[in-house]
């Protein structure tokens, strides 16, 4: 896909994230708008998938092992047509199919239920092992949160990924430097982490998480290295797109009011 219209249908996700957040009153859009660009370039450039056959053999499988951005995998899901666009606004309504954090169980596309970070990343090393052993061509891709680095079950499961070779295992690290107390090295800091990773095993590669370039040839790179997982180390910007969010730690978990989520939507160049 040409890059322009890749950054398009980045910005008609993040603003669907909007009027998700806004309609639900509830929400994560600090971290779901980083990570934009990202889930963008896998639904529409990286990943083997198909909205009409959503158990697919052989498929790639998405794990937002940061759950609380589920309203950027909502948006892009959507947008690559695997339930309609309409839906977005019942966003943890009661009875909705799109909860505050995925659930497999509920939408089609979802691989596996998240929320409690460092879980959906020891998830996807199982899966990219389970694949291993039954041959299958499919990759796993795993998106974690900086802030989610503190937990110890990453390490655990990174130092098992490494240890099995699960070289069809890609995770990306969004890499916006704040978490809902602040700025990840005044909480507890998780430098650095490109050579943490390298310590235990993986390849690594650092780039620029809003530029599609650099993701694109991260991605070819991850599936040409064999006998080791790949790391992606990607620098974003918390609330990427909208002016009042960029960088604001306050916005982690705030649903914008009335004018916010228009002033928002506008400048993403959507209409309100």
């Amino acid at each position: 896909m040409e890059w322009e219209n890749m950054e398009n249908r980045a910005k008609a996700i993040r603003i669907d994230v909007i009027r998700e957040i806004h309609a639900a009153e509830s929400g994560h859009p600090g971290g779901s708008l980083s990570a934009a660009d990202i889930v963008t370039a896998l639904y529409f450039g990286e990943m083997n998938i198909d909205p009409k056959n959503t158990k697919m053999e052989n498929r790639d499988k998405l794990i937002l092992s940061k759950g609380h951005a589920g309203p950027v995998q909502y948006a892009a899901l959507a947008e690559k047509g695997f339930f309609p666009k309409e839906e977005l606004i019942t966003l943890r309504k009661i009875g909705s199919r799109l909860q505050g954090h995925p659930d497999y169980r509920k939408l089609p596309g979802i691989e596996m239920s998240t929320g409690s970070l460092g879980q959906g990343f020891a998830a996807a090393c199982g899966m990219a092992m389970a694949n291993k052993l039954d041959k299958s061509a499919g990759r796993i891709y795993v998106i974690l949160g900086d802030g989610e680095l503190q937990e110890g079950i990453v390490w655990e499961a990174a130092m098992s990924a490494a240890h099995y070779k699960l070289d069809n295992l890609t995770a990306i690290i969004d890499w916006n430097g704040l978490q809902i107390d602040g700025a990840n090295d005044d909480v507890m800091t998780v430098r650095p982490v490109d050579e943490k990773f390298k310590a235990f095993g993986w390849n690594v590669i650092s780039i620029d998480g809003h530029d599609f370039g650099q993701i694109s040839q991260a991605f070819a790179d991850a599936k040409g290295c064999g006998r080791k997982p790949t790391a992606i180390v990607a620098k974003t910007i918390k609330g990427k797109g909208v002016s009042f969010m960029e960088g604001n730690a306050g916005w982690h978990g705030k649903a914008p009011n009335d004018d916010e989520a228009r002033r928002a939507v506008e400048e993403l160049g959507g209409e309100w």
